[in-house]
């Protein structure tokens, strides 16, 4: 396969499983309003290694630290404008080192992470959408960091863990005339936006986007994430893109896991798209109750 469009094409393309995760297993802290993103300031390699692994256990596709990654984000730590679009590019970079290095002889390429407004918030606003803000301020918002990772060169941006619909059009705004294709994936509970759109109201606002190349969800329930890409191939006719969660409840109090896995290896949501297939916890596991 020649490019990513070719591979999504021809059949399901497997995505990594959580980063986040990863790195945790690896002993480092995430606590942070940052969340991985801090790692590409403090320690890079570890992200590379991250990426390496997912990469050797069989992903396609990595999708890079930069979710929580903001100028305003970087700011807050002391980091100048410049600093904070170097690092946002760094993250397309280190997972390009990761394929490069990986013990693998297959096609590898690199999804560039976009978060929603909410995940620069670090609040768990980025799972209610609703900020107060017009589609105009958020594309105002999207649009700068989007022209930063495009410019890194990615194979694709991942537009991901939308929770509102007008935020979908604002980032089919900034993505327009970047010049590299994109996937939206919504953050969605029980048939609908976690701000409450329907989502075939949800999917039919990014069905007509050139830059669109795959419509889906994410961080989500895995029974959630069934009924949601039928949808969402019924209303664009896109291949989908599926990554949920692992289906047990992040205990803020306790600070710990509860309840079981409901997400299973065998669940096939999709004859063409890009998959997960790996175990993916909730990646913002101490801003959801």
């Amino acid at each position: 396969m020649s490019t990513l469009l070719d591979a999504i094409a021809a059949g399901p393309v497997v995505l990594d499983g959580g980063l986040s995760n990863q790195l945790e297993s690896a002993g480092y802290d995430l606590s942070d309003a940052l969340w991985s993103a801090r790692l590409l300031d403090e320690d890079p390699a570890a992200i590379v290694a991250a990426h390496r692994a997912y990469y050797e256990a069989g992903a396609s596709v990595a999708i890079t630290a930069s979710y929580q990654a903001g100028f305003e984000g970087f700011a807050r730590r002391g980091a100048s404008r410049e600093r904070a679009a170097r690092l946002m590019a760094l993250s397309v970079d280190l997972a390009r080192e990761a394929a490069r290095a990986a013990a693998v002889r297959r096609p590898l390429w690199v999804a560039a992470s976009a978060g929603p407004y909410g995940a620069v918030l670090a609040d768990g606003s980025e799972y209610r959408g609703r900020y107060g803000l017009s589609v105009a301020d958020l594309e105002a918002f999207h649009r700068p960091r989007l022209e930063v990772l495009a410019a890194a060169r990615p194979d694709i941006l991942a537009l991901e863990t939308v929770p509102d619909a007008d935020e979908a059009r604002a980032l089919l705004r900034a993505v327009r005339g970047l010049g590299v294709p994109a996937w939206l994936s919504y953050s969605v509970a029980g048939g609908r936006t976690r701000a409450g759109q329907p989502l075939e109201e949800a999917f039919a606002a990014v069905a007509d986007a050139d830059e669109i190349v795959a419509v889906g969800v994410n961080c989500c329930a895995p029974d959630d994430a069934d009924e949601a890409v039928r949808v969402a191939a019924r209303v664009t006719g896109r291949p989908v893109v599926v990554y949920p969660n692992s289906g047990e409840r992040w205990d803020a109090v306790a600070r710990c896991w509860t309840g079981a896995s409901t997400f299973s290896a065998a669940r096939r949501p999709a004859d063409r798209g890009l998959l997960r297939h790996r175990r993916q916890r909730h990646h913002a596991r101490d801003r959801e109750g």
